[in-house]
C-alpha cells in the first residue's frame, strides 16, 4: 500500500481506518518529513471519536508491517493515560471503549511478536486499573478463563501470552496509588491464587519430569517459561493480595511448597554433572531468584507475617548457609590482578546468580533485625490480634533466630569475607580507576545493588543492636589487624571498613588518637606492593572518625596525612587513592571544629594538588565531587583562601566550557564562585567583572540556562551584592532583570527579595531614583495582600521600610511625600490599607455574622511596621495618604482597581485605622516592633488630630507598658519597696556601634554587615530613648492645647484615673 505525506490540515483528512493506516505508515517511515507530518496528524486526531478503536484495529491486523502495528499499539497505550478516564476532556466514548475491551484479550493471546504482546498487555493492565470492577467486572474472570483454556496446550505460546497479560494486570493493581485498586485486587486474589497455583505446580512437575528423561527436549523450555511467568505473578499476588498472608491456609501451603523448591533448585543448579543444558539452567536460576525475591518481599512488607509463616526461621538459616558458602569464594586472595580473560560465560552467569541469591539472603537477615528492633510505625488502627502477632514475631526473632552464636557467625563472615575486595575490583582498580571509585561511592548508598553495600549496613545494624555482646569479638579482631606488622592488606581493609562505619558506636572503646599516631601514620607511608589499598581505606577511615572522636592535634596529623595521600609523585598514590582522598577530604574540612590555623601549613599544598587532580580526571561526576571538596574548603577557610583565589577562579572557565550540556557541573561551578565571593569579602571585587556577565546570561527569562541554573545564579548575585563596597555600573545594570524575577511566584522568590533588600542597603539612592522607584513598587505590590505568603509579605514590607527610611535620610519629608505618592500610584498602599480595613471589619463582627480577616497576625504587624516608618518620615504624608487613598478591593485581585463605593467617609479613615492598630498591639511580641509603633503613634500627637487625641487613654497605656518592659524601675519586686519611677533610658538604645557586630572576634565583616550595622545604629528604635521621647512629645501636646489646665480639662479628663495613675507613677512628667 503506497504511503504519502500529510500536508492538508486535519479537517481535510477525515478520520477513517484507512486514512489512519496511511498516517501510521508515514509516521513509521524513514523519511523525516513524513514522520513529522504523520506525527502532527496523529496529534490532531487523538481527541477524535473512533481514533483509539481504529488504532486497535490496525494493531490486530497481523498482515501489516510490524513497525506500523507497533506504532498503533504505542499510540493506544499513550492515549489511555490521557483520555480513558470518564472525567478527562475529550474522553474516549463509551461505545469505543466497549469495542476495544472486547478485543483486548483475544488479540493478546494470538500475538506472535513478543514486543507487541508486551505493549498489548500494558494496554490491558491500564484499562483494568480504570474499569475493574465497575465497568469491566469480568476482566479478571475472563483472563482466568483464558488461562484455564490455554493451559490445556503445553506446546503453543498462547498460555505464555495470557500469563503475560495477567502479570501486568497484577502489577498495575498492586502498585496503584488508589486504595480501591488494591482492595479490588485483594477481592480477586483467592481465585487467582487457586488457578495460578495449580498451573504453576502442574508445569513444575511436567518440566522436572522431562528434565530427567530428555533434558534437551525443546518443549521443556516452553514449560519452564510458563512456570516462570506463573511464579512472577504469584510472587506479586501473595504480597499485595493479602494484608495478613500468614492467616490464609492456601498461602501457608504455597509457602511451604516454595521452601522445598528453594532446596531443590539450589541442588539442581549446583551439582557438577547436571542434566541441564545452558538455556534450561538459566531458567532454573531465574526460578530460584524469583523465589528469593518472594521471600524477601514477604519479610520486608509483611514482617510479622513472614516470621509466623511455616518454617520461616529455617528458611532464613538456609539462605544464610548459602551466603556463607558463597563468601568463601567472594573476596580476592591476592592484591595483584589475575588474568581472567576468556573466563567461561556460563560460570560468570552462575557467579552472578549466586551473588544475587546471597545478597537476597543478607537482605533477609537485615529485614529480620529491623523487624525486631526497628519496627515500622503506622497511624493505621491495629486490632489486638495484629498487635499480638507483632509481639510474637519480635520475640521469636530475638529468642529463636538471633542467638548469640548466630549473630557472631554473621558478623564474622560479613567482616572477614563480604567486605573484602574482589578480584574484579582489583582489575577495575587498575583498568578503570575513575569508574571504579564512582561505583563504590554510589553503590554504597543502595544496599540492594551489591553484597558489599548490604554487608556494610548489616555491620551497622549488628553493631548497634548487639553492641554489648559483639564489642569484644569485634575489638579482638580489630586488634589483630591494627598491627603494623600485619601485612594481610585485604583482610585489614575489610576490618578497617567495618570499624570505620561503626565509629559512632565504638567511639568510647577505641582510642583513635593513639591509633592514628601508632598505626595509621606508619601504614600510609609503607612502600610495599598492594598498600595502595590501605591508603585508600585510611583516607575513608579518617573521614569517618574525625567527626566522632579526634583531638585538635590529631586533626593536624590528618591534614598532613591527606597531603601525603594526594601526592602524585608517590607511586602507591594511584588515581584511586588520590580521588578517594580528594573526595573524603570534604568530610575532613567540613568538621564542626575545623581549625583554619592548624590547616594553614598544608593549605597551599592540598589545594594545589586537588586542583591538579580535577584537571587530571575525566568523568564529570568525579570533577564535581572534587569541586565540592574545594567548595567546602573555601567556606571553612574563609578569608584565608585569598592567596589561592586566582588559581581557583582560573581553573573554572575551562570546566564550564567542557561541561557542555551537563548543567550539574555548571551548578557546582556557580556554587563554588558564590562561596569564594563570600570568603574573600570585599577583596572579591576583582572578579566581579567576570562573574556579572555569567549572572546576566543565566537570569534572563528566555535563557536556556535559566531553567537549570537560576537558583545558583541568584545565590552568586546576592553574594556579590553582600561583598561589594560600592554599586558599580555593571552591578546596577542587573537591576533591569530584577523586576521580571519578582513576578515569578516560584521557589526563587525569597532569594530575589533578598537581592532587592541588598540593593537597598548598597545603593538606596539608585532604587529611589525616578526610573527605578515606581517600577520596583509595582513589582512588589502583588506580593502583599490576602493571597501572599506571610514570609514573602514580611520581606516586601521590610524592603518598603528600608525605602521609607532611606527616603527620609536622603531627602527629608519631601522625599517621603514623593515616595508615598508612588506607594499610592503603584497600588501597594491601597492593598495594605485594604488588608487592615478587612482586619478591623472582622474584629467588629462576632457570632454567625463574623468575618474572616484578609490579614492577621504577623502579616498585620508587618503592615503596621510600614505605616510606622511612614509616620516617622512625614506625619503630613501619612495623614494625607490614609485620608484620601482609595482602598483596593478586598478580594486581593492584582488588576490595580480600587473600591468604588467606600461606606466609610475619608475623614474617618484615621479613626478606624488607629482603633485596629491599638487593638493589634497586644499581639505584637517583639519589643523592638512595639517601641517602633510607640514612637510612630506618639509622633502623631503633633498633628493635633482628634482621632489621635481621642485615643489618649490607649496611648498612655502603651507608654506605660513599653516603658515598664524596656526600662529599669525604682522598684523591688520582692519587698515591694520603691517609687516605681523610671531609672535611665530603655535597653534598646545602643551606646556603641560595635555592639551590633554580628561576626565572631577575629573574623572579617562583609561590607553588607557593616551597612546593616550602620543602618541599625541610625534607627530611631536604637538611637531615641523612649522616656525622653514621650516626655518631649507629651509636653509639646500640652503646650499646643493651651497649657496643662486646658489639656487636662479637654483630653486627660477622658482617660481612666487608674491609667493616668500608672503612667504618673513612672515619673516621666
Amino acid at each position: 500500500m503506497p504511503s504519502f505525506s500529510i500536508e492538508a490540515p486535519g479537517e481535510a483528512n477525515p478520520l477513517t481506518e484507512t486514512t489512519l493506516l496511511h498516517v501510521l505508515q508515514s509516521a513509521s517511515s524513514s523519511n523525516q518529513h513524513q514522520i513529522q507530518t504523520g506525527t502532527k496528524q496523529l496529534q490532531q486526531w487523538e481527541k477524535s471519536p473512533g481514533f483509539y478503536k481504529h488504532l486497535q484495529s490496525v494493531y490486530i491486523e497481523r498482515s501489516l508491517p510490524t513497525e506500523v502495528r507497533y506504532l498503533a499499539i504505542i499510540q493506544l497505550k499513550n492515549g489511555i493515560d490521557k483520555y480513558w478516564r470518564k472525567t478527562a476532556t475529550n474522553a474516549v466514548n463509551k461505545d469505543d471503549k466497549a469495542v476495544i475491551r472486547s478485543r483486548l484479550i483475544s488479540s493478546g493471546i494470538e500475538e506472535l511478536d513478543h514486543r507487541l504482546a508486551l505493549q498489548n498487555a500494558l494496554v490491558i493492565a491500564k484499562i483494568v486499573r480504570f474499569e475493574y470492577p465497575q465497568d469491566w467486572p469480568e476482566a479478571i474472570s475472563s483472563t482466568l478463563e483464558a488461562v484455564r483454556a490455554a493451559g490445556q496446550d503445553t506446546t503453543s505460546q498462547r498460555l505464555a501470552r495470557i500469563l503475560l497479560i495477567l502479570l501486568y494486570i497484577i502489577k498495575e493493581l498492586s502498585t496503584a496509588r488508589i486504595q480501591r485498586s488494591r482492595t479490588n485486587l485483594q477481592a480477586a486474589t483467592p481465585e487467582i491464587l487457586s488457578v495460578l497455583g495449580s498451573l504453576y505446580l502442574e508445569r513444575l512437575d511436567q518440566w522436572q519430569g522431562r528434565l530427567s528423561s530428555s533434558p534437551e527436549d525443546a518443549g521443556v523450555e516452553t514449560l519452564m517459561t510458563q512456570s516462570l511467568l506463573s511464579i512472577k505473578i504469584l510472587r506479586r499476588l501473595v504480597i499485595s493480595g493479602y494484608d495478613f498472608p500468614n492467616r490464609d491456609s492456601d498461602v501457608c501451603e504455597f509457602w511451604k511448597i516454595t521452601l522445598s523448591q528453594v532446596d531443590s533448585f539450589i541442588h539442581l543448579v549446583s551439582q557438577q554433572q547436571s542434566a541441564l543444558v545452558n538455556r534450561t539452567k538459566r531458567l532454573v536460576q531465574k526460578h530460584l531468584l524469583q523465589l528469593s525475591k518472594f521471600h524477601l518481599d514477604m519479610a520486608e512488607k509483611h514482617a510479622a507475617g513472614f516470621i509466623l509463616l511455616p518454617s520461616s526461621l529455617d528458611l532464613v538459616r538456609a539462605y544464610w548457609g548459602f551466603a556463607r558458602n558463597f563468601s568463601e569464594s567472594y573476596g580476592s586472595q591476592t592484591t595483584t590482578v589475575q588474568d581472567i580473560d576468556g573466563e567461561d560465560e556460563d560460570a560468570d552467569t552462575d557467579a552472578r546468580t549466586s551473588e544475587k541469591l546471597s545478597l537476597n539472603g543478607l537482605l533477609l537477615i537485615r529485614a529480620c533485625i529491623r523487624m525486631a528492633f526497628l519496627p515500622v510505625h503506622t497511624f493505621r488502627y491495629r486490632h489486638e490480634q495484629e498487635k499480638e502477632e507483632k509481639r510474637q514475631a519480635e520475640t521469636t526473632v530475638k529468642v529463636d533466630l538471633l542467638t548469640q552464636p548466630f549473630v557472631e557467625e554473621i558478623m564474622s563472615t560479613v567482616m572477614t569475607k563480604f567486605l573484602v575486595l574482589r578480584q574484579s575490583d582489583m582489575k577495575d582498580w587498575v583498568e578503570e580507576p575513575e569508574e571504579w571509585v564512582f561505583r563504590e561511592e554510589n553503590e554504597s548508598e543502595d544496599m540492594h545493588l551489591s553484597v558489599r553495600a548490604c554487608s556494610e549496613r548489616l555491620v551497622l545494624d549488628l553493631s548497634t543492636h548487639f553492641k554489648s555482646t559483639l564489642t569484644e569479638p569485634i575489638l579482638g579482631l580489630f586488634r589483630t589487624v591494627a598491627n603494623i606488622n600485619n601485612e594481610d592488606v585485604l583482610f585489614k581493609d575489610a576490618v578497617y571498613a567495618a570499624i570505620g562505619m561503626s565509629a559512632a558506636i565504638f567511639r568510647e572503646d577505641i582510642d583513635f588518637d593513639a591509633l592514628l599516631t601508632s598505626n595509621l601514620v606508619a601504614e600510609v607511608q609503607k612502600q610495599k606492593q598492594g598498600y595502595g589499598i590501605m591508603r585508600r581505606r585510611i583516607a575513608i577511615f579518617c573521614s569517618q572518625w574525625i567527626v566522632v572522636k579526634a583531638s585538635q592535634d590529631s586533626k593536624a596529623v590528618i591534614y598532613q596525612m591527606f597531603d601525603h595521600l594526594l601526592n602524585q609523585d608517590d607511586s602507591l598514590n594511584d588515581q584511586v587513592v588520590r580521588i578517594t582522598a580528594g573526595r573524603h577530604f570534604k568530610s575532613i574540612a567540613d568538621d564542626f571544629e575545623f581549625d583554619s590555623a592548624k590547616f594553614a601549613p598544608y593549605a597551599e599544598s592540598i589545594i594545589t594538588k586537588l586542583m591538579a587532580l580535577i584537571e587530571e580526571v575525566e568523568i564529570t561526576a568525579t570533577k564535581m565531587a572534587l569541586l565540592d571538596t574545594i567548595s567546602v574548603l573555601i567556606e571553612r577557610f574563609e578569608h584565608n583562601i585569598e592567596p589561592f583565589a586566582e588559581r581557583i577562579v582560573g581553573m573554572l572557565p575551562p570546566l564550564w566550557e567542557q561541561s557542555g550540556d551537563e548543567h550539574l557541573m555548571k551548578q557546582s561551578i556557580l556554587a563554588i564562585l558564590a562561596r569564594l565571593t563570600n570568603a574573600l569579602k570585599e577583596h572579591s571585587s576583582r572578579f566581579h567583572s567576570m562573574l556579572i556577565p555569567i549572572i546576566q546570561s543565566t537570569i534572563q527569562p528566555d535563557s536556556e540556562l535559566s531553567a537549570f541554573l537560576l537558583e545558583e545564579a541568584l545565590d552568586l548575585w546576592h553574594s556579590i551584592l553582600v561583598q561589594s563596597t560600592t554599586a558599580t555600573p555593571d552591578l546596577l545594570s542587573l537591576l533591569e532583570h530584577l523586576f521580571p524575577l519578582l513576578s515569578l511566584a516560584s521557589e526563587t522568590l525569597r532569594e530575589t527579595l533578598t537581592i532587592t533588600e541588598s540593593y537597598l542597603f548598597l545603593s538606596p539612592s539608585t532604587l529611589l531614583s525616578e526610573p527605578i522607584r515606581l517600577p520596583l513598587l509595582k513589582s512588589l505590590t502583588p506580593l502583599i495582600g490576602p493571597k501572599s505568603k506571610p514570609d514573602a509579605n514580611g520581606m516586601v514590607c521590610t524592603s518598603i521600610e528600608l525605602m521609607l527610611r532611606s527616603a527620609s535620610t536622603l531627602g527629608g519629608p519631601s522625599a517621603t511625600k514623593q515616595l508615598t505618592a508612588d506607594l499610592v500610584e503603584s497600588g501597594l498602599l491601597p492593598r495594605l490599607l485594604s488588608g487592615l480595613r478587612s482586619a478591623w471589619t472582622a474584629h467588629c463582627t462576632t457570632g454567625p455574622l463574623a468575618k474572616i480577616p484578609a490579614v492577621d497576625g504577623i502579616v498585620e504587624t508587618d503592615h503596621f511596621g510600614v505605616l510606622s516608618r511612614l509616620i516617622l518620615g512625614s506625619t503630613d504624608a501619612f495623614v494625607q495618604a490614609v485620608t484620601y487613598t482609595p482602598l483596593a478591593p478586598p478580594d486581593g485581585e492584582d488588576d490595580g482597581s480600587v473600591l468604588k463605593a467606600d461606606p466609610i467617609p475619608p475623614e474617618d479613615n484615621l479613626k478606624w485605622l488607629l482603633e485596629e492598630w491599638f487593638s493589634h498591639l497586644e499581639n505584637v511580641g517583639d519589643p523592638a516592633r512595639r517601641k517602633l509603633m510607640l514612637l510612630a503613634l506618639t509622633t502623631l500627637l503633633e498633628t493635633g488630630h482628634a482621632a489621635v487625641l481621642g485615643n489618649l487613654q490607649l496611648l498612655m497605656g502603651l507608654w506605660t507598658d513599653v516603658i515598664t518592659e524596656l526600662c529599669e524601675l525604682d522598684f523591688d519586686p520582692v519587698s515591694g519597696a520603691g517609687s516605681g519611677a523610671v531609672k535611665g533610658e530603655d535597653c534598646l538604645v545602643y551606646n556603641d556601634i560595635n555592639e551590633l557586630k554580628v561576626v565572631a572576634e577575629g573574623s572579617v565583616e562583609a561590607p553588607e554587615d557593616v551597612r546593616r550595622r550602620e543602618l541599625t545604629w541610625s534607627d530611631p528604635v536604637h538611637r531615641v530613648g523612649v522616656v525622653g521621647f514621650v516626655r518631649e512629645r507629651l509636653a509639646g501636646v500640652v503646650q499646643g492645647c493651651g497649657g496643662e489646665e486646658k489639656f487636662r480639662d479637654e483630653w486627660l479628663v477622658n482617660v481612666d484615673k487608674d491609667v493616668v495613675a500608672a503612667f504618673g507613677k513612672l515619673g516621666i512628667m
